[in-house]
Formats: structure tokens, sequence, C-alpha cells
């Protein structure tokens, strides 16, 4: 076994309470499930704050010393975490043995289908670190052939992982269920698929599925810091949509469709959509709509129709900034045409349609993670999924 491989700790504003980054649960925790629950808090806390002692864990956490001290031995047993040495003097009294994740020696398979018919597949650590990765071309792969193909690409990427894989995520379009089963993919040809639990037969290693703009969020909210009270990532990718995390939670709507605001009719006359409908969200700010449209044009008329772009789409952000009071809205996807001209006016418009309040207004900024981000979103699930922290 390789050497413990201490994880770079993170910035921790309030030092030995508890961690509430990891997505809260959606249903109370029943004593039968406490020993699971308890060890995902520990898991949590050693993520988002680095290196802890024993002791430091418990006051963090809450749970009595025996507790924390059995399930950091079931963690040293599994290899989840090491020992890394006494925490250096400065305290009173005997130094502390120092405990964190074995983040760099666990990997992760993740697989982002958010560009088809190009699909990105990577290996990470715990930590979202890409190892490894490479793409393949799903052009016409459809239906059955489709899931033969991501099985196909797990396979591989399982085999030529360096370390133990713990689980595999996948960032898909389309709606998908709690369970990782897919309700419909257009642009896959699936209905009614489980795929999560296909794919987990299959392959022997847990898979978690999820909507790729979900999957978006949910890496901003684990590794890049987004807001644990309010914040939605618009994913501007293929076409557009919105992942949503509210008071720890990610929300889903009950037809599983929450943030699907890219077939929003913004200009019923405009550009004709793929859904047949015309002026849809997606056909003003999609790359390949918005590519179009700046085509030819002068750096000042290319700014103009930017600055339409985000005014159009703040007009649709502003309800949903008002009914949510969200803190933060994200927006996820390339650079070059999404900051500058696009976010101030989008910006602009949102807070200029919002009631005034007191309070700091919603703040609009690109994503953290960039192009990675579904594949870190993927890389998430497996940690909420197999760990029961994120």
């Amino acid at each position: 076994m390789t050497s413990p491989t201490a994880p770079a700790a993170r910035p921790h504003p309030t030092p030995w309470r508890t961690s509430t980054r990891g997505l809260r649960p959606s249903a109370k925790v029943l004593p039968t499930q406490a020993r699971a629950h308890n060890r995902a808090v520990v898991l949590g806390l050693l993520f988002h704050s680095g290196p802890v002692s024993r002791a430091d864990l418990a006051r963090a956490t809450g749970l009595t010393r025996v507790t924390v001290s059995e399930i950091v031995g079931e963690l040293l047993a599994d290899g989840l975490v090491a020992e890394l040495g006494l925490r250096p003097e400065g305290r009173v009294g005997k130094p502390a043995m120092m405990v964190g994740l074995r983040s760099t020696e666990h990997h992760i398979v993740a697989v982002d289908l958010q560009r088809l018919p190009v699909a990105r597949v990577a290996v990470l650590d715990l930590a979202g670190a890409v190892v490894s990765e490479r793409t393949e071309d799903f052009s016409g792969v459809r239906g059955q052939e489709a899931v033969d193909a991501v099985e196909r690409v797990c396979r591989e990427a399982i085999g030529a992982a360096v370390q133990r894989v713990v689980g595999v995520g996948v960032g898909t379009p389309g709606i998908v269920d709690a369970a990782g089963g897919i309700v419909e993919s257009v642009r896959l040809g699936w209905k009614d698929l489980p795929l999560a639990e296909t794919l987990t037969t299959r392959l022997g290693v847990g898979v978690h599925v999820a909507n790729d703009a979900d999957a978006a969020a949910l890496a901003e909210f684990t590794y890049a810091g987004a807001s644990a009270s309010g914040f939605m990532a618009v994913v501007v990718g293929q076409g557009v949509g919105a992942g949503i995390v509210l008071d720890g939670h990610l929300v889903r709507g009950h037809r599983l469709a929450a943030g699907e605001i890219g077939h929003l009719t913004v200009d019923p006359r405009g550009e004709p959509c793929e859904c047949g409908r015309r002026g849809c969200l997606e056909t003003i700010v999609a790359p390949t709509y918005l590519a179009r449209t700046l085509e030819g044009r002068t750096p000042a008329r290319r700014r103009v129709a930017l600055r339409d772009a985000g005014r159009r789409l703040g007009a649709v952000l502003a309800p949903v900034v008002a009914a949510l009071d969200l803190e933060e809205v994200l927006l996820v996807g390339p650079g070059d045409l999404l900051d500058g001209p696009l976010l101030d006016a989008a910006t602009s418009t949102v807070e200029g349609t919002l009631l005034p309040t007191t309070g700091p207004s919603v703040r609009l900024r690109l994503g953290r993670l960039g192009e990675n981000g579904v594949l870190q979103g993927a890389a998430a699930l497996v940690l909420a999924g197999e760990f029961g922290f994120s």
C-alpha cells in the first residue's frame, strides 16, 4: 500500500464546528441508520476541514470520544483515513494524533455526457482532482447501444485506474430520478431506464447518475464553496439547464424537472428550436446558437448582441431568484461567451427586476470549476452515494 497522503487543508471560517457543507438528508435519520450517519458526519468533516485529532472530531460533531474512536478505527481498517503523526506542539497536554482522508489513494470514475456526441471519461481522486481523462465519440449511439457504450468506457476506466475505484458517477442530459433512473433523455434515446441499477449490476461497483446540470451544481457546492443557503448553477453547453441547491438540499421538483429552463419561450418569433417551438432560451444563449449570432460582427456589435442575450437570460433568472430568494447564480460554460457583456447585462437585469431590500443582493458570477464541473459533479455523486457526504 502506498504511504498515506494528507489532503490539503481547506479554509474553515469557524474551526471545530460541524461542517454544514454536506447536502442535508431529506428524511429523518432512524436509530438503525445512526451508525452510518455518524460515519458520514466524520468523513464529511475530514473532507472539508482537513486533518484533525479524534478529540477535535468529537468536539466538532457532538459525538462522544468513544464513538469517534470506534468510527475512526473502522475507517482506518477500511483504508479511508490514515494517522498522519502527532500535532505540532502548541497546546497544553499530550500531543494529539492527527487523522486525515486518504484522498489520493481512492479513485472515482466519472462520465460527462453533457456535450454529446463527445463523451468525457475521467478518473478522479476523492478531492476532485482529475488523474486521467479521455474522450469517446458517441455519434449515432442511442438506446441500448448507448447503455452498452457507457458500460464499456466505465469498465475500461476502472481497469486502468491505479488505485481502488470506490464508485462511478455519470452526468447525463435528460430527466433523472433520485435513484439514478432515466425518466427520459431525448438525446440518448432513453426512457424509463434504471441506468444506475443496470450499470451497478454489470460493473460490480456502485454507480450513481444525475442530470448534468444537477451534477454541475453539486460540484460547485462540494468542491468550490457555492452557497449552502441557496444557489442556482446555470449550465450553458449543448443546451441550457440549471441545478438548484436550496438550504442544503438538491431541488428536483415534483416532475423531477426543476431547473429545466432551456426551453422556456423568450421570443415567440425567434429562431426555431430543436424542441419544435421558437425562441426558447436555448436559442438565445447556447454556444452553438450564440456563435451563429456573433459570426461576422464587429467587436462593438458583438458586445451589443452579448448584452441582448444577457438581458434575456436575466429576465428568465429574475423570477426564479425572487421566488427562491437565492444568494447566488452561477453561469457554467464557455467563459469567452458568458463573461463580460453577457454576465454584466444579466446581473443588471436581475438586480433591476428584484424588489430592493436592505440585505445583500443576489450575486451572479461564473462557476469556479469551468469545463470540469460535470465530471467533478459525477465524483461528488459518488461521495454522497457511497460515503454519505458531499
